[in-house]
């Protein structure tokens, strides 16, 4: 099973759009000890890095790396995905030093979201110092429940939810139609929360559309309400787009507040989600995402 959402990388025109943004807004750190060149490595834990930021033509998600507990499991999800005509190769060792894990493959989604799944992630323990003064991030014992959240496109909704609980083990939460209207009648679109092996509510989410820069959004989580008011003090101070106000969802309980970033899609920036126990859990279906605020610019 898949047990947490342990990076991201992403394709940037100019990548140092994204140290300016992930330090001084995100207050992120930059990562010590990586490749130097022009790829930005931004750090908010035990782990050499969370973002990854390499040049590209476009700006977009490249892929997400999700984490699994040992080689035994990546060499049973890689006989899953075997036995079920889902094309996977392995990356190279000098790749994999790269990433700072053991071992990894790359395969994609039925709807085409590129995936890295990896084992054997490298602790270099080195001290997150915030530029922002940020005490930490919510992210685990040793990193364990991953960065946060990635809510990704899924045109395919049904083959790609089947994709990550059948062949990866991943688990639902919750489910809702995401409605753009306030009209009974609008039919909405698909939206599956999906857990990894961690307390997190949820590691990854899929979203029933089709989506340019590969991602509907990312998600951050910090300690308190007040590192969530200092952020959105620094977005407003710097004309950073708000796409959702403050709010509380429902599913998750995370109070946060929605920006734009530098990759053309959002991240959410919150506190207080939910610590599950799946052990004695049934799954929602949710009829509203947020308690009160989250006010989107759609």
């Amino acid at each position: 099973m898949i047990s947490s959402m342990g990076y991201v990388f992403i394709a940037a025109r100019d990548p140092q759009q994204w140290l300016s943004y992930g330090t001084e807004v995100l207050g992120m750190m930059q990562a010590p000890g990586m490749p130097a060149g022009d790829s930005v490595y931004l750090k908010i834990d035990e782990r050499p890095f969370r973002f990854a930021v390499v040049p590209g033509e476009e700006d977009h998600l490249l892929c997400c790396g999700l984490e699994v507990r040992d080689g035994a499991a990546l060499d049973q999800l890689c006989k899953r995905l075997e036995e079920a005509g889902v094309a996977f190769a392995w990356g190279s060792a000098a790749e994999a030093g790269e990433r700072c894990v053991r071992r990894f493959i790359r395969c994609s989604d039925p709807s085409g979201n590129r995936l890295e799944i990896y084992c054997g992630a490298t602790l270099d323990y080195l001290k997150f110092v915030s530029p922002q003064g940020i005490a930490g991030f919510e992210t685990g014992c040793n990193g364990s429940a991953g960065f946060g959240h990635a809510v990704l496109p899924a045109s395919k909704l049904e083959e790609t939810h089947a994709f990550y609980t059948e062949l990866l083990g991943m688990g639902d939460t919750d489910y809702m139609n995401f409605r753009f209207s306030e009209d009974p009648a609008d039919p909405g679109l698909g939206l599956y929360f999906l857990h990894a092996d961690n307390p997190r509510h949820h590691s990854l989410a899929l979203f029933e559309c089709e989506n340019a820069a590969g991602c509907i959004h990312l998600m951050l989580e910090v300690s308190t309400v007040d590192e969530v008011g200092y952020c959105l003090d620094r977005v407003l101070a710097r004309d950073i787009p708000v796409t959702s106000t403050l709010g509380r969802h429902t599913n998750d309980r995370m109070l946060s507040f929605y920006m734009m970033t530098p990759g053309g899609f959002p991240l959410e920036f919150g506190c207080q989600g939910l610590q599950m126990d799946w052990s004695d859990y049934t799954p929602t279906v949710s009829a509203t995402p947020s308690l009160w605020g989250h006010k989107f610019a759609l």
